[in-house]
């Protein structure tokens, strides 16, 4: 006979079910049978993080550094909005995740009880699907329901919102499913073999082409299928903020970031292209710039899991649905037959544009330079690290001068740009992954929007490197509004920082203060040697130091501003040369 068992404990049987590992999250009145059935078990490790927004950006790097989806455990009310920012970053961002809300009794719903609120209605645009649950006889099919839609097809977060009383009732146990059908979610269609053969033949006939990799790369697992298709092709590659890593920097096939901050390299080759071939890559501003100056004599061939981001921005020759590692598969095994295009003169034209350097700076004596700090943590990690990042000007040094050769080694938010993102992200990665390095690259303004979560990780002993690139300045809003508002700086300059080390220390961190170049080394050097300790590297980095490359609004691939050939170009000088 089966047992008798409340709604918690048919979720929480559930959960054990399906494989979870972690639930991040924080308790509160809507939930505490949950946790309460959670305490009874120690299949699942609960971290309790210190606000919701970090329990979903946990759940989120997690997920990214895993592959497995990140599950979040949040109260109604408060606890549901607190986390919407974390769930929509990893909607952007197509990253897998479940969140379980509690929902205020039945009977209560509509009547503005305490603590209510319409989580169904506020997620809806930001999620990949959402779930009220009714009935305590449909715990187990949809919570099945909800890791199968977040994990197929283009992946995304998914919503379980469950009312009090349906917790606390009591059912027989229920039979997890071990597998699920939805007759109106239908996302592993056949690849269209004739469209294959329309891109193969695109692909051989080009003179000058170009591969566009982006995050599908990544959360589909195409790193090896990309690997084979560039090797085989001869091709130059060019990746996006999300897909780096999916194929090796250092690779001579190369030609790293393209888009608003990319090289020189690759942004004039996606515009001088006569075929683009967009590898899980969505054509999002960021990297198109200029719509109508973008790639204008190119045909575009386009791979995405996902047909509603095929033809979403830009017009494309020959759309491709499918899963980016069998499409891939599919175009390589086609083209084996093909005589492809000679395309050395293609290469000639890209190392004279390679040339030119664009991500080349000047290091200054007394002075340390934020491009600096990311290579001396490349060379001290070895580039094996998982870095992760919040949102600025660090953010674009990280990806410009870490150079990641795997995947999921980059995590950050790229399509939201959520400030606060990379600490919470950070301690989900080495939850994750928890042999290898974790460093979190952040900006003094970043940090202070997630500094509570230092409080988690000195619980659960998730030892991440943060550096801290402080500037006393929000970074990208005042390079801004150098460029663009006449050096008018509203509110970008940041008054009254917390001393770091001692914030650090307190919270029984390792707290180190870097403040000329000569320490820099040696402290990174430290800080990796402690392996079970977070150390937190408060770095003072030039105030004026600015992002090169940069394409202006509204300007296309080849108009891009250039720092200074032979010096950079300082907050004073009119030497910023638009190509």
């Amino acid at each position: 006979m089966r047992m008798e068992l409340n709604g918690a404990q048919i979720l929480t049987n559930s959960l054990i079910e399906e494989g979870v590992e972690y639930i991040f999250g924080y308790p509160g009145g809507a939930v505490l049978h949950i946790y309460d059935a959670l305490n009874d078990q120690d299949s699942i490790s609960h971290i309790l993080v210190r606000h919701e927004q970090g329990a979903a950006h946990a759940a989120d790097g997690y997920a990214r550094a895993s592959g497995k989806p990140g599950v979040v455990l949040v109260t109604s009310g408060p606890g549901i909005t607190n986390a919407v920012t974390g769930i929509a970053t990893a909607y952007m961002d197509s990253i897998p995740m479940v969140i379980i809300s509690g929902q205020v009794p039945s009977m209560l719903i509509g009547n503005d009880a305490f603590q209510e609120v319409d989580a169904v209605g506020i997620t809806r645009s930001c999620v990949k699907h959402n779930f009220l649950i009714k009935d305590i006889s449909k715990i187990a099919v949809t919570l099945k329901k909800a890791f199968h839609i977040a994990t197929t097809g283009r992946p995304g977060p998914v919503l379980i919102d469950i009312p009090k009383d349906i917790t606390i009732a009591k059912s027989e146990e229920q039979v997890y499913p071990s597998k699920i059908d939805l007759r109106s979610y239908k996302p592993n269609n056949p690849i269209d073999q004739v469209q294959i053969k329309k891109a193969a033949d695109l692909i051989a006939r080009s003179k000058k082409p170009i591969i566009y990799s982006g995050g599908g790369s990544v959360i589909g697992n195409a790193s090896k299928e990309l690997r084979e298709f560039t090797r085989i092709l001869g091709y130059p590659i060019t990746q996006t903020l999300m897909g780096l890593g999916a194929y090796p920097a250092n690779d001579k096939l190369s030609l790293g970031m393209l888009g608003m901050h990319g090289t020189y390299e690759a942004n004039m080759a996606m515009h001088g292209s006569d075929c683009v071939i967009a590898v899980g890559a969505r054509f999002d501003d960021r990297v198109t710039a200029n719509i109508d100056k973008f790639c204008p004599t190119a045909k575009i061939v386009h791979i995405d899991i996902d047909p509603t981001s095929i033809g979403k921005n830009v017009a494309v020759d020959v759309p491709l649905v499918g899963d980016v590692a069998q499409v891939l598969k599919g175009i390589i095994a086609t083209l084996g037959d093909k005589k492809v295009s000679e395309i050395s003169s293609w290469w000639k034209q890209i190392n004279e544009w390679r040339s030119k350097n664009s991500l080349h700076y000047k290091r200054e004596k007394g002075i340390i330079k934020p491009q600096t700090v990311i290579e001396t943590l490349y060379e001290v990690t070895g580039g094996e690290a998982i870095v992760t990042s919040d949102v600025g000007q660090h953010q674009m040094w990280a990806a410009q001068y870490y150079l990641f050769d795997e995947p999921r080694r980059w995590i950050n938010s790229g399509g939201l740009g959520t400030m606060g993102f990379g600490l919470p992200a950070a301690m989900g990665a080495k939850l994750a992954v928890p042999d290898r390095d974790v460093a979190c690259v952040t900006g003094e303004g970043s940090i202070q929007m997630m500094t509570q979560e230092l409080s988690t990780m000195l619980q659960y002993n998730t030892a991440v490197k943060i550096v801290n690139l402080n500037n006393r300045y929000l970074g990208m809003v005042r390079q801004w509004q150098e460029f663009f508002y006449d050096k008018r700086y509203s509110m970008s300059y940041m008054h009254a920082l917390p001393d770091f080390v001692k914030l650090a220390e307190s919270y029984g961190h390792v707290g180190i203060l870097v403040e000329k170049e000569s320490e820099l080394k040696p402290a990174l050097e430290e800080a990796f040697k402690l392996k079970d300790r977070t150390v937190f590297l408060d770095i003072i980095t030039d105030q004026k130091e600015n992002v090169f490359p940069m394409i202006p609004s509204g300007a296309g691939h080849h108009e891009m501003l250039l720092a200074g050939e032979d010096d950079m170009v300082s907050t004073d000088d009119e030497g910023l040369n638009l190509v």
